[in-house]
């Protein structure tokens, strides 16, 4: 039986777009800086910064502050548990996705 409830069950801090999009660019390399998020994700610094705060408050992200030379430097990776969290949303959202393909 297809289960269209999976939505609902969908880790409602991951599945909002722009902290989607932070994680996603987040789950295919060590590491980003915060110049380099800006870009590829197309948010503004402060959107960016308020939503890395979020996703750094629920232990799925570790922000490194510090210098390069005269600059500031600030860089963001996922921890363990943020890793886990997003392997589990992909699966979840691919269950949902092949209920609807059936559908």
């Amino acid at each position: 039986m297809d289960d269209y409830s999976l939505p609902t069950k969908f880790d409602p801090l991951i599945h909002q777009p722009s902290r989607l999009s932070i994680m996603a660019v987040l789950a295919g390399c060590e590491s980003a800086d915060f110049t380099y998020l800006v870009k590829i994700t197309g948010l503004n610094k402060g959107t960016l910064s308020k939503h890395l705060t979020k996703l750094q408050d629920a232990g799925y992200v570790a922000i490194e502050k510090g210098y390069k030379g005269k600059y500031p430097h600030t860089s963001a990776k996922l921890t363990s548990a943020g890793r886990r969290a997003f392997k589990n949303y992909r699966r979840q959202y691919i269950a949902f996705s092949n209920t609807m393909r059936r559908g």
